[in-house]
């Protein structure tokens, strides 16, 4: 007999019927309840996140008809169905069919986004941030933008690729996701 009991996997059903709690977050990486402490972002944390989604809303409204959706941190995404991962991206852009299928009532948009940007805060764990980024790029995303503050640079993953590092002097390329876009970087953090 096993002195480890097995793990229950949980559905988004099960999470959303947690009562709602002021001082966890939830979510559900591969079919397991994670929580974490709520906490107040920095303002450097807070200014990045609202820097990257205005240059990515300006790029996104020269874009063709139809064209996807960006997102901030307050929603889910289920990145899969069976277990279930489902997670709040500090930034995200969605593809045009994702958006059109979010109702008034949608709990979570369905599906990886294009692009996953994700803003370290100083209680970030290494090991959760690399099971994001493989979890994401598992999932489909077609990039992860990690976003450190403290070193002022934007690294980029994509699948099967070498991560690519961009620094303050370096322009940011949205490459063939992202077509048209770029951005210097120093501009996430000014």
């Amino acid at each position: 007999m096993s002195d480890t009991a097995a793990i229950k996997l949980l559905t988004n059903d099960d999470l959303f019927a947690l009562p709602p709690s002021k001082k966890v977050d939830r979510w559900l990486f591969r079919g397991e309840l994670r929580e974490s402490k709520v906490t107040k972002r920095n303002p450097n944390h807070a200014g990045a996140v609202m820097t990257i989604g205005i240059l990515l809303g300006i790029w996104l409204a020269k874009q063709p008809k139809p064209r996807g959706k960006l997102y901030g941190g307050e929603a889910y995404f289920r990145l899969r169905k069976d277990p279930e991962t489902n997670v709040g991206i500090d930034v995200a852009l969605a593809t045009a069919e994702q958006a059109a299928a979010v109702k008034k009532k949608t709990t979570f948009v369905d599906g990886a986004p294009i692009l996953a940007v994700e803003v370290l805060s100083p209680n970030d764990k290494q090991q959760d941030i690399t099971d994001a980024i493989e979890e994401y790029l598992d999932c489909g995303v077609k990039q992860v933008w990690i976003v450190d503050t403290a070193t002022e640079t934007v690294t980029v993953h994509r699948a099967n690729v070498e991560p690519v590092m961009y620094t303050r002097s370096q322009e940011l390329p949205g490459g063939a996701d992202l077509p048209g876009f770029a951005c210097r970087v120093a501009e996430i953090f000014e």
